[in-house]
């Protein structure tokens, strides 16, 4: 029998749940997809708890629809300015006569690297080891069944506000769906953009979404760095609605219709004006211009929030770029002009089924949860834990932690 897994992604401009299954040959198969605008979210977090629960009610709704199959748990992806990282270093040492590692030896050291200190209202959302030492031997991926005295561990710890977690998991919970894990967006979207390749040489991943642009850097086949802008596909229909005098809803679909970085190839003959639904006028290389100074900004604000201004040594892979608002025409040149790195534009991949409207890079949180679920659901909660880096899940983190 297929095993069934679900996930939501709550966006701040769109939410997505999907229903897929793992076969028996580990592949994964879209059932369902519901698909439906948000309302009540903004920059990521829930800002009206009624509206957030009613376009969660609905895309879940189409999904079942689509499916056939009842959503009873989700894996929830996780993003708004309210997230932070730190990277930390943990040792135990090995007591044993033997001086065998065993996996009670990494779940020490990972508690050991968690022993950070946090304000009361932030608790700890992941835990992922980077790498691992053991006596003097460095940068080890899994040291189980190796022997020494000391295991070290870097880890990248990622840490939420309670009350943004919370207004959350009461949107889906009061839907009556249980969460089996909350992960956070960028990790989620990885899975679904990346190459095992990308993430061993040293990649940087951003998913411009709606409200946020959820930074992440893989590096040795592991998380290297994360971080959440709150500027992305909003603050871009905001200029347009001010900067051309146009209704915010009129301006996104322009955005959306004619957005295009470089105005300047139009050829000689095409229309430069454009008649938008009030019967108004705009000039197309205004529209495109704003669009383009607002990407540029948006850019470099990424390259801000590297841990290494040596952009080539951290990332030889480059920057990927997903997320709706990395669908803007030209914007993968305009990002080797204004960074000067190698780029390309990230869809989603690793699934098959009905997957028609997930070919797309404003779907890559939603597929990448889909895939985070299959790759951990066979296996007991600790071990998925282990593997996934999650060490705090989410029966924990919310029990323990948020106490819901």
């Amino acid at each position: 029998m297929k095993k069934l897994i679900s996930a939501i992604d709550v966006g701040t401009t769109k939410i997505c749940t999907i229903i897929g299954s793992l076969d028996s040959g580990g592949n994964v198969q879209v059932l369902g997809v519901g698909l439906v605008p948000s309302h009540g979210m903004h920059k990521g977090m829930v800002v009206n708890v009624e509206e957030a629960k009613e376009s969660v009610t609905e895309s879940i709704r189409r999904a079942e629809q689509a499916s056939g199959l009842k959503v009873e748990s989700a894996y929830v992806g996780v993003t708004g300015r309210h997230i932070s990282s730190i990277n930390s270093h943990g040792v135990v040492a090995i007591p044993r006569n033997d001086r065998l590692v065993r996996h009670d030896d990494l779940k020490r050291v990972l508690s050991s690297a968690q022993q950070v200190n946090l304000p009361d209202d932030r608790r700890i959302l992941h835990a992922i080891p980077r790498n691992y030492a053991l006596d003097s031997q460095e940068r080890i991926k899994n040291p189980v069944g190796m022997h020494g005295f000391r295991l070290d561990v870097e880890t990248h710890i990622i840490t939420a506000a309670i009350s943004s977690v919370q207004n959350l998991v009461k949107c889906i919970r009061s839907v009556g769906v249980e969460i089996q894990d909350l992960i956070l967006e960028p990790l989620a979207s990885g899975e679904a953009v990346l190459t095992p390749e990308e993430r061993e040489v040293g990649v940087i991943l951003a998913d411009i979404g709606g409200g946020t642009t959820d930074i992440a850097v893989f590096k040795d086949g592991s998380i290297y760095h994360t971080s959440i802008i709150p500027v992305a596909g909003y603050q871009v229909t905001s200029d347009l609605s001010i900067g051309l005098g146009l209704p915010f809803e009129i301006a996104e679909a322009m955005k959306k219709k004619y957005g295009n970085v470089y105005p300047e190839v139009l050829t000689k003959n095409q229309d430069s004006t454009l008649t938008v639904e009030d019967g108004h006028s705009v000039s197309y290389s205004d529209l495109c211009n704003i669009i383009k100074v607002r990407m540029e900004e948006l850019l470099r604000l990424i390259l801000l929030e590297m841990p290494d201004s040596n952009y080539a040594s951290l990332a030889p892979a480059g920057l990927v770029l997903t997320g709706g608002c990395s669908n803007l025409a030209g914007l993968e040149a305009l990002a080797r002009q204004t960074i000067r790195i190698q780029t390309r534009i990230g869809e989603p991949m690793g699934v098959y089924g009905i997957t028609d409207i997930l070919h797309d890079p404003a779907h890559s949180t939603g597929v990448g949860l889909l895939l985070w679920g299959t790759r951990n659901h066979s296996r007991p909660a600790w071990e998925a834990q282990k593997k996934s880096g999650v060490f705090d899940g989410f029966m924990t983190v919310l029990k323990k932690f948020f106490g819901v």
